[in-house]
Order: C-alpha cells, then structure tokens, then sequence
C-alpha cells in the first residue's frame, strides 16, 4: 500500500466514523422522544420491586417455618430415614454374605458327597 493510499483509507474511515456519529444520535434522539427508556426504565422498576417483595414473602415464610419447628422436625425425620436406610442395607449385605456363605459350603459338602473315593 502506497503513502497515498494509506492516507486515502485513514480519509475513509474519518468519514465514516462521522458519519455514523450522526446516526447514532439521531437514534438516540428518536429512542429518547419516542419514551422507549422511559418504559425500559419503568419496567425494570417494576421487575426490581417484584423480585424485593417476592424474596420478603419467602424470607418470611422461611422464619415461620423455623419459628414453628417445622425445618428442624424434616431435618430429624431426614436424619433418621438415613440411619434406618443404613440399617436395612446393613441387613441385606449380611443377609446376602450369609447366604453366600451356605451356598459356597453347600457346595462344598456336596462335591464331597459326590466325589468317587
């Protein structure tokens, strides 16, 4: 690229950066007196005091359940389901290590048995 051209292409640029300068306050200009930010703005308002007054209900339905008991009764009831599961699985592994263990010796006794001596 020649010196002349370099300075041909900078030209270009300088005249497209005004040029869109110009339309973009034209649409800012159209956006502003058209009262889109206005409602933007209000319906972010909106959408905020929704989103306060819903995590208020929450909070609060949260503290009655804890005022009542009601939190530290599931976490008890939880607790307890955990220990009767661990239990119960306890229960089955001996059951299925014992049973395991009478078919290895039935096995056994019964090679024995049929074996020719």
């Amino acid at each position: 690229m020649t010196p002349e051209q370099t300075a041909e292409a900078i030209k270009n640029i300088a005249k497209r950066i005004r040029e869109e300068s110009a339309r973009m306050r034209e649409t800012v200009k159209i956006v502003r007196q058209s009262g889109a930010i206005e409602e933007l703005t209000e319906a972010v308002r909106e959408a905020a005091l929704a989103a306060r007054d819903s995590v208020k209900e929450i909070n609060d339905a949260a503290n009655d359940l804890k005022q009542r008991g009601v939190i530290s009764e599931t976490i008890t009831a939880a607790e307890e389901t955990r220990a009767h599961a661990r239990e119960t699985a306890q229960y089955v592994k001996e059951t299925v290590s014992s049973s395991s263990s009478r078919k290895q010796l039935t096995d056994t006794t019964t090679k024995e048995t049929t074996s020719p001596a």
